[in-house]
């Protein structure tokens, strides 16, 4: 049943839909954001309107790929997959600390290609008014692509988004943040695409062991694994045969990380 923040926001972003007329492209990425963005863009404008992009890249996880084809598979949503080349950029592959501004201008740029095939296109992301109090540089390249932002512009929160993808059983309801496997290296340290396998890989052994929300940062020959904090006990347990794992994918330590997970836990070096 919806509650009735719901049934307002939903009125709320169906007027937004329904005041733009025009055909849209949507920067995809399997999350639960562009999910709800792409299904509401299907289901208020139609089939015919809308086409979801993701760029697998080598920051992608393979699992979020699959995500991003079943969802769009289950709601008949156009897709289309691009290759982008971020790391060939200096700029980004040197993970300064607005990397996330040249990866999102790539993005954008390739995303703006595609769009002029199609006259009377707009492109449109899941940004979402939590955003805009968080330290997000890709949130520049957006508006230097003139790219729309449903969700924010009708002040959608995290909760909100999960209130409303729950009400309409989209399966990414209750998915686990899933940032980019960039986001892992500490600003500064260089990030190559074997970090980024090793990365992926350890991520994929945590998940199999039940841990869904997990985050392995890489710190050289050290990785540092970090899970909600309640369940920070439970990984202890499986600690031996974890750090047999991670030296087994080329790390030569293995350190949990005590305070739990914090999203964007490597910003706080930018303070």
């Amino acid at each position: 049943m919806k509650s009735g923040n719901t049934i307002n926001k939903l009125a709320e972003i169906e007027s937004w839909f329904g005041t733009h007329r025009r055909k849209v492209l949507i920067a995809f990425s399997g999350g639960v954001d562009s999910c709800l963005v792409a299904f509401l863009a299907r289901k208020f404008m139609g089939k015919e309107n809308v086409l979801a992009v993701i760029a697998d890249s080598p920051s992608l996880k393979r699992r979020d790929l699959e995500v991003a084809r079943s969802f769009c598979n289950e709601f008949d949503i156009k897709l289309e997959i691009i290759q982008t080349k971020e790391l060939e950029n200096p700029n980004y592959a040197s993970n300064p600390i607005d990397r996330c501004y040249f990866c999102k201008f790539t993005l954008y740029d390739e995303l703006q290609a595609i769009a002029e095939k199609y006259p009377g296109t707009d492109i449109l992301n899941g940004q979402n008014f939590d955003d805009l109090g968080d330290y997000r540089p890709g949130i520049k390249a957006a508006k230097e692509f003139k790219v729309h932002k449903p969700l924010a512009d009708c002040n959608f929160t995290k909760i909100d988004i999960r209130e409303m993808a729950l009400y309409f059983n989209l399966p990414t309801w209750d998915k686990p943040a899933s940032p980019c496997l960039s986001s892992r290296i500490p600003f500064g340290h260089e990030v190559t695409i074997e970090k980024l396998r090793q990365i992926e890989e350890a991520e994929n052994m945590l998940n199999s062991l039940g841990f869904d929300d997990v985050r392995v940062r890489h710190f050289g020959d050290k990785a540092k694994i970090e899970v909600p904090g309640s369940q920070v006990k439970r990984l202890k347990m499986h600690i031996d045969s974890i750090r047999k794992n991670i030296k087994e994918l080329g790390f030569e330590h293995c350190e949990i990380d005590e305070e739990g997970l914090v999203s964007g836990k490597l910003n706080r070096a930018i303070a």
